[in-house]
């Protein structure tokens, strides 16, 4: 079964927006887990717009899942991940001023940068995934790194999908073969809900896990917190 970790960016965000501590980042991931998650994510950016640093710090103390903590490998994002060790780290090129991820790494153009990166997460027992668009010479770029895993950019499947969802899936299902003929891991994330995800995981075979946050927490905002993660696994069965 294809995992599903949550992205709790978003009630960080909703946090944030008001100062103290309402809703609480921890306890938001302990219920995350009890209601059926695989896992927790967390994308710290550097002005801390949402999840900050010492979020970071007390998730790792309380998740009994999987914790996959997102982001650009500044110097600042490496020292967080090699203090918490996570169970998995997911390279992002972000730029500072992203709102959101927007693309994935060319693996080739920054193929020394990455395998430096990665051989340090794997020294640490930490396992590396990249973030990529769904592009063959990107994955091979990803296996020549030594990366464990790649997590595909899925926002361009998402907003193809309503129109021909064979044809948003097609570059998708190509670059997943290939991640399979390098023994690579896949994962997928980004604008993944509850009407595309389902296609999603019956097409792309190995699907490991997906990160989904924004999504899901709006329909949490009507469904329940609880009962939108059950929908949400649902669609992974």
């Amino acid at each position: 079964m294809t995992k599903l970790s949550v992205n709790i960016n978003k009630i960080a965000t909703l946090r944030n927006a008001r100062g103290g501590d309402r809703p609480n980042v921890v306890q938001a991931a302990k219920d995350c887990e009890r209601f059926g998650a695989q896992g927790i994510t967390v994308h710290p950016r550097p002005d801390e717009r949402h999840i900050r640093y010492r979020d970071v710090y007390d998730l790792k103390e309380i998740v009994t899942t999987e914790f996959n903590i997102e982001g650009n490998p500044t110097p600042d994002f490496l020292k967080l991940v090699k203090d918490v060790r996570p169970e998995q780290v997911t390279l992002v090129p972000d730029a500072p001023d992203a709102i959101t991820s927007n693309a994935g790494w060319d693996t080739i153009k920054h193929k020394d940068f990455l395998t430096n990166v990665i051989g340090e997460l794997r020294e640490l027992g930490i396992r590396a995934s990249i973030f990529v668009d769904p592009v063959e010479e990107m994955v091979e770029g990803a296996a020549a790194v030594n990366t464990d895993r790649i997590e595909l950019y899925t926002e361009a499947y998402a907003s193809g999908y309503h129109k021909n969802r064979e044809e948003a899936i097609a570059p998708y299902l190509q670059a997943a073969l290939k991640a399979q003929e390098y023994n690579l891991g896949l994962n997928a994330g980004h604008d993944l809900d509850l009407d595309n995800l389902k296609y999603l995981h019956d097409t792309l075979p190995n699907l490991k896990e997906v990160s989904i946050g924004h999504a899901l927490i709006c329909d949490a905002l009507y469904l329940g917190l609880e009962n939108t993660i059950q929908l949400y696994l649902r669609q992974l069965k």
